[in-house]
């Protein structure tokens, strides 16, 4: 990855892990419990052995796989990205 793209990278993430910081400071001095992250993304059959990951928010598909566990760990990656941490499965496919 270039530098300055790499560093825009590093930059999002140091803000969004300031923020989940800022949000749990704020929810404790309030005494309340932080609510809880919602699913993304969703495993669904769509056949005999075919799966389709749907991001829930919009509807959309994000990926499929022939196999209940090589669905469900793509789901598991999207969801990781999705809150910024790098994540490799040796059978991911972008």
């Amino acid at each position: 990855m270039h530098p300055s793209l790499q560093q825009r990278v590093d930059g999002v993430a140091a803000l969004r892990a300031r923020a989940n910081i800022a949000t749990a400071a704020f929810y404790a001095m309030i005494g309340k419990e932080q609510p809880v992250q919602e699913i993304r993304f969703q495993v669904i059959a769509k056949g005999t052995h075919a799966y389709h990951i749907i991001e829930r928010s919009t509807g959309k598909v994000k990926g499929f796989r022939w196999t209940w566990k090589e669905a469900i760990n793509l789901a598991q990656a999207l969801e990781s990205r999705a809150d910024g941490i790098k994540l490799s499965l040796s059978g991911d496919r972008k």
